[in-house]
């Protein structure tokens, strides 16, 4: 990949450094809290990073300054923004971290399967609409447990369990993907 500095630089590529930024200030903010007020600088914190995140691909799409540059960053940033979130979450839910735990999974498993394909001159054509599906309703479901932190464990549960699920269908739904991906390297 030929990247110029001018593609680098572009206020799109800018907007997700930015994003990327925003992660250690949401897990101190986070972690530091004491009162709801510091549980609400947190969700504003997502609250900055989700709006960003929306301009970003607007912007890109609107000025014509999509670059491949720009498809690798941003879901870079929302990858590592919602593994934050989630890895913080851990420390107030407790079935959090089996969440995290299929997240790191099923995302591994994505980085895995497009680096072997790569390699093999083939990659996926931007995500599937499952997958922008699963990736908005987890954002959700962590934005809500940031934003709410006094709701019951009960809900907390039920929108963690629901997410799991969410993401164990969206990545079964993306093996057969990448196995018809494998079917073309030897064509």
């Amino acid at each position: 990949m030929n990247i110029n500095k001018k593609e680098l630089l572009s206020i799109p590529n800018c907007m997700s450094y930015f994003r990327i930024l925003l992660i250690p200030l949401f897990c101190i903010t986070y972690i530091g809290a004491n009162s709801k007020r510091d549980y609400y600088m947190a969700a504003g914190i997502i609250i900055i990073s989700g709006v960003t995140d929306f301009l970003d691909g607007k912007i890109a799409r609107r000025f014509h300054m999509i670059t491949e540059f720009g498809k690798f960053i941003d879901p870079v940033a929302d990858k590592l923004t919602h593994g934050a979130i989630a890895l913080c979450l851990t420390l107030r839910y407790h079935y959090m971290k089996y969440l995290f735990v299929v997240m790191v999974l099923k995302e591994g498993f994505m980085l895995i399967m497009g680096a072997i394909n790569l390699r093999h001159g083939k990659k996926l054509d931007g995500a599937k609409m499952y997958g922008k599906i699963c990736t908005t309703s987890l954002f959700i479901v962590l934005a809500a447990l940031v934003f709410f932190p006094g709701i019951s464990e009960i809900t907390a549960n039920i929108l963690i369990f629901v997410e799991i699920i969410m993401m164990l269908v969206t990545w079964g739904l993306y093996i057969p993907v990448f196995y018809k991906m494998r079917q073309t390297w030897d064509k």
